[in-house]
């Protein structure tokens, strides 16, 4: 992975205290988002979705992927070779369950989304698969979408 995973990410620009992110979210998403926790494979509400539309985050509603970028990687959890845009999320090394992984962040509140993977040969664009959990995220379908 590159060397943006080994930049510190800034302060957050929304910056609530535990106990506000608990009123906020629920039990299950805070575990997630906050915690850094992981939804169970193929149980999340998107991992087979194709609405197409926007993906928000599901703390702040910043908006994260779209459905232009997602596609069928069969691991369980939705999949996208790209972000919405190039700061929409954070990346930083993860070395927890003794492996070398790349945790992927909500740029605007810094809630845990998942992980990246590079190089295992999907065919996509960026040859990368952002594989985050249904949980982190909210989808707002395109208006061709909703009729």
């Amino acid at each position: 992975m590159s060397s943006e995973a080994d930049t510190p990410p800034s302060a957050p620009r929304i910056q609530l205290s535990p106990q506000e992110w608990r009123l906020k979210l629920s039990a299950e998403e805070y575990a997630v988002l906050r915690e850094a926790a992981t939804e169970r494979p193929f149980t999340g509400e998107y991992t087979d979705t194709t609405t197409e539309g926007r993906y928000m985050c599901r703390a702040c509603g910043a908006e994260l992927f779209r459905s232009s970028e997602k596609f069928d990687s069969h691991c369980g959890w939705p999949s996208f070779f790209d972000p919405a845009t190039s700061d929409a999320v954070l990346l930083r090394p993860d070395e927890s369950l003794g492996m070398r992984r790349v945790e992927v962040l909500c740029a605007n509140c810094h809630s845990h989304l998942g992980h990246v993977f590079e190089g295992e040969g999907y065919r996509t664009p960026t040859d990368k698969r952002y594989c985050i959990n249904s949980i982190a995220l909210r989808l707002h379908p395109s208006n061709s979408a909703a009729r």
